[in-house]
């Protein structure tokens, strides 16, 4: 049989833009060598591998910022997800750049996100901080694919999920985070996906309206799909007349304003609508557990790493889904 991946590999160095990562070049960098695939490249099948992996199926049950079960419409983390990959991948067709590179870090730039979404993280990270340790979803995410799903991913993917996150900060003046244009890609890309779909979500809830939203941004479409398809368009004239993977700096300045707007008027009142700190005891509560009853945790399979017991505790809780946490905390703590 004729080596496919061989033949993609020539049609990425014939058609992508200088910039651009070729799977030819990373190929082999995988932390623990092995035997290529005859039919994708490096980075389709690094993609493949997240898609396929029982961490990336969890997603579905964990709260993006709105509960899910409340409504089905409401975002879940495996929805944020595609929605990054959906706006990222349209970008990098439109900028030659690799789709298959900036798929795999779409896909798996989340995977180490807790239950109850960025509560679940302060609680991780507050506990496992008076064990002179920290929790961040980004770096969680990498020893998701690396330990606990041992997926053996090239190094411009792991870089790229690794440096994903933005926390707070401004998009203007941002320096580039990541050893490749996708994966500085993705990383704007993921405040223009959740931006956008956390603003739809809030308006479905009742917490602001399309008057709030345009005392910050006066022009601001009405919808979703334009909001997106203006800051993609953003996005792909910025990179074609000046090379750079952002947005203008008018069209990061508004999205800079809409992201404070949001932490004002949404993400910080979620926290108090959905008891946030309630919530926080408990999963610090059930970390205790663990750490006092080892033999409940459940991990998937051996660690290669051995780690200490506080990490296994963190490992666990962090993988759950929104259900089975709940679960764990009515058997366990209460």
């Amino acid at each position: 049989m004729k080596d496919i991946s061989l033949m993609l590999e020539e049609q990425e160095a014939a058609r992508l833009s200088p910039g651009a990562a070729l799977s030819s070049r990373w190929k082999n960098s995988r932390a623990r060598e092995e035997k290529p695939c005859p039919v994708r490249t490096c980075f389709m099948r690094d993609r493949d591998r997240i898609i396929h992996c029982r961490t990336f199926r969890r997603m579905a049950d964990k709260t993006q910022v709105f509960v899910a079960h409340e409504d089905i419409h409401f975002r879940t983390r495996l929805t944020h997800t595609l929605e990054v990959f959906q706006i990222a991948t349209v970008i990098a067709r439109a900028l030659r750049l690799n789709e298959d590179l900036t798929a795999a870090i779409a896909m798996g730039h989340d995977l180490g996100h807790t239950p109850f979404g960025h509560a679940g993280e302060r609680a991780l990270d507050g506990i496992l901080k008076e064990y002179g340790l920290s929790f961040h979803h980004s770096r969680q995410s990498l020893r998701v694919v690396d330990v606990l799903e041992r997926l053996n991913l090239t190094e411009p993917v792991r870089d790229g999920i690794l440096n994903h996150s933005k926390g707070a900060s401004n998009l203007k003046n941002a320096a580039e985070a990541c050893k490749t244009a996708e994966g500085n890609l993705v990383r704007i890309c993921d405040r223009v996906a959740y931006i956008n779909h956390d603003i739809d979500d809030s308006l479905r809830a009742g917490i602001i309206t399309l008057a709030d939203l345009r005392k910050t941004v006066p022009d601001i479409p009405a919808t979703t799909s334009d909001r997106i398809a203006v800051m993609s368009e953003d996005i792909i004239n910025n990179g074609l007349t000046k090379g750079v993977i952002g947005l203008s700096e008018k069209g990061a300045e508004e999205t800079d304003a809409l992201k404070d707007f949001m932490y004002e008027r949404v993400y910080m009142e979620t926290g108090k609508l959905y008891n946030e700190e309630a919530l926080i005891k408990e999963l610090v509560a059930l970390f205790e557990f663990y750490m006092q009853n080892p033999r409940y945790i459940n991990p998937t399979g051996s660690y290669p790493d051995d780690p200490s017991l506080p990490v296994r505790c963190a490992d666990y809780i962090s993988n759950m889904t929104d259900t089975y946490a709940r679960e764990q905390i009515e058997a366990c703590v209460k």
